[in-house]
């Protein structure tokens, strides 16, 4: 890809937020500084990435303590939104009512739609009272073996069991 404002190759990929709308410019190292420096003397004194630093850590600075929303967890999977964050994967179908007000815009972004619009597996639960259920005699079980509570985890995993075998599987 060419530089926009001469022949050169472009290098580096900016994009901006003017007026809620997003632009994207295409430079090579020379006009990326222009693009990028407050005014044309910084520009001479600075390489294009010291002013990429200064940017990136003027970003970072202001990210210090971890938001509000990274602290939320699901009472069924027991999982957090910053590890939702980390992972990219939920954890079970309660997520999405959990952290609904944070997945909404996240979705939008992706599928331009918040609606589901297509097929459904076939082997999708019947019942979702009964997953959830499942679901949460998992993370017992996990809990059980974890704290070694033997005992605990034979019962749950006798739970699991015959709960499966209702489900049909």
């Amino acid at each position: 890809m060419k530089c926009m404002k001469c022949a050169k190759v472009a290098t580096f990929h900016i994009t901006d937020i003017e007026r809620g709308k997003p632009h994207e410019y295409h430079f090579c190292d020379d006009h990326a500084r222009q693009h990028l420096a407050p005014s044309a003397e910084v520009a001479d004194k600075q390489t294009m990435s010291d002013i990429a630093k200064g940017l990136i850590g003027t970003a970072s600075e202001s990210i210090q303590e971890p938001a509000s929303d990274d602290q939320l967890t699901c009472p069924v999977c027991h999982i957090t939104f910053g590890e939702f964050r980390s992972t990219g994967r939920l954890g079970c179908p309660h997520d999405y009512e959990v952290f609904r007000d944070e997945l909404m815009p996240l979705l939008e972004n992706i599928h331009e739609s918040t609606r589901h619009t297509g097929k459904t597996p076939r082997r999708a639960p019947r019942d979702p009272k009964q997953q959830t259920m499942l679901i949460q005699l998992r993370n017992d079980l996990k809990r059980a073996v974890a704290a070694e509570d033997y005992e605990m985890a034979a019962r749950v995993r006798d739970k699991i069991k015959s709960l499966e075998i209702e489900l049909g599987r």
